[in-house]
Formats: C-alpha cells, structure tokens, sequence
C-alpha cells in the first residue's frame, strides 16, 4: 500500500506524456480559455463513488466565473469566482453538511501577445476558504468537530500556465505550476502543525478536439483529460519531510458527447488529503462519476 502513491503518480505522467510529445505552436487563444482551464469546472457525481469517502447522494462543486476585462483580446483580465462544494450525505434526512465557500478573486496576465504562436501566463489568486459555522474547533474528547467546527483561512497563490497544441492529437494542452501560501493568522489558530500553509501545486490538461473538425471551428472539446499533482509542505502531522502522505494526485477524464450541449460524462480518481473544510484529516482514495460542464469553446 505505501507504494500506491508513487504507482499513481507513474501512471497520471505516463499517460499525459504522450499527448505531450509533438508539441508545437499554435495560433493564440485568449486568457477566457486559459482561466477557464485553471478555475476548474462545475460537476455533480452519481451516489455510486468507490472508495473510503462517506457515503454520498453527491457531491456537487460550483463554479461560475464574473469576468473583468476591456475585451476579449485583453492580455489582462480579472476573474471572481464564489465557488460552492457541498456534499449530501446517503443518511436519514440526506442532510447536507458544512458547504465549503471558496470566493476568490484571480488576476491573469498574458506575457506574450494575443494571437501570438505561444501563450504563456501568469496569475494571482487571493481566496477564502470557510465552511459557515461557528462552532468549538475541537470535541471535548479531542476529535476534531466535523458538523459544527469553525473552518476558516485565507490564502493566496501566484502561478504560471503554458499553452500549446499537439498535432499528433488535434489537442490543446496546457501546463500550470503555482504556490499556494497561508500566511500565519489568516484564519483557524488550531489548523496550525495539522493542517498544509504551503502547497505547491502542479496540473496538465488536454483537450482533444473532434477529429473532422479543424482548428478554428467554435465548438466544445470532445474529450479532456486532466492531471494534478500537489505537494504539502510545512509542519503537518509530525510527518516526514519525505512522507508519501503530502502527496495529493487527481486524475480526471471528461468525455462530452455530441447530443448535448453543456454538459458530459467525468471519471475521475483521487487520492491525498480530503479538501472538504473540517475533513481535511481523512485521507481519501476514491473513484467516482458523475456529470460535467464543459465551457471551453475554441
């Protein structure tokens, strides 16, 4: 078991590395995209996830985004984004527990010119992340309070995401790396020494483009494909600096069929340190489905 982590890792790059191999230049696609790409997208799962998790109905995870820009060829924009996940838990009543509100405000800036053969970006991000309630941290008995437990922190990370497309594929493919930095006192004191204040975080994302289709042809990607990897450091849980336990993976699938417009079909595996608020302690690896907006149009 200790080495499944290093397994999973092997297998996220093996698969991507191939879409990475003849890579070449395109021409630009605008920061709409590229934000898009790296704010995620909004998806809800069946009730049939197969793993450690609770028992779920679902777990939906929402994500719209407001736009600040002169135009769509500004090579600065501004994004804010009141992401929501919440879970309903398979249980009497179905109740639905301490949402994670993720608000954020994220500023992209293109380095090259729009239009230009390469994209390369850099952002910003200032976000908050709370779970609503007001609640002890902790239980009398010591365990953390997962129904009612103050879950608060504010956090910001600075990043940089490339852009290219693969003609072997007809796919667009793009690489973010970026640091994730809460600084001391910005939210829970008792998250100290238990919870990561400093992530580095790591993505490469696909998107495969019907094959009779060309390049410049406005339409959804037929099928994506994406990859992150994030490392914990700091002082967490007395574990080893080296520890296979900071390691969080993620790889997902999104394949968009043709009779419907917006949405498709998500596989998706996780494995590392659960990110709903107060459940940050269990580790999870869970394989689950579910359904996917796709808004990316080229």
């Amino acid at each position: 078991m200790k080495r499944k982590p290093g397994l999973i890792l092997f297998l996220l790059f093996f698969v991507l590395r191939g879409f990475a191999q003849e890579s070449e230049p395109i021409h630009g696609i605008g920061l709409t995209v590229i934000s898009q790409v790296n704010q995620g997208s909004s998806y809800v799962t069946f009730p049939t996830d197969i793993g450690n998790i609770e028992p779920l109905m679902f777990e939906a995870n929402l994500i719209p985004n407001f736009y600040i820009r002169k135009s769509k060829n500004a090579r600065l924009m501004g994004v804010f984004t009141p992401q929501i996940i919440l879970r309903m838990y398979d249980e009497r009543s179905y109740p639905v527990r301490t949402p994670s509100y993720i608000p954020q405000v994220t500023v992209y800036y293109m380095l090259t010119e729009f239009g230009s053969s390469q994209n390369l970006s850099l952002y910003g991000r200032f976000a908050h992340h709370s779970n609503g309630q007001d609640g002890d941290f902790f239980l009398e008995n010591g365990e953390v309070n997962l129904l009612t437990g103050d879950f608060s922190r504010n956090y910001f990370e600075t990043g940089f995401i490339k852009t290219h497309f693969n003609t072997r594929f007809n796919a667009y493919q793009f690489f973010k790396t970026s640091i994730e930095i809460h600084p001391p006192g910005w939210g829970s004191d008792e998250l100290e020494g238990i919870y990561s204040m400093y992530r580095w975080h790591n993505a490469i994302s696909i998107f495969k483009l019907p094959t009779k289709e060309t390049i410049s042809t406005m339409n959804n990607a037929d099928i994506s494909i994406k990859g992150e990897a994030t490392w914990m450091f700091g002082d967490l849980n007395q574990w080893n600096t080296l520890s296979a336990d900071r390691l969080n993976l993620s790889l997902t699938f999104f394949y968009h069929p043709k009779f419907l417009e917006d949405i498709g079909l998500f596989v998706q595996y996780y494995h590392g340190s659960d990110y709903y608020n107060m459940y940050f302690g269990h580790r999870l690896d869970v394989l689950r489905f579910g359904l996917m907006t796709e808004k990316l149009r080229f």
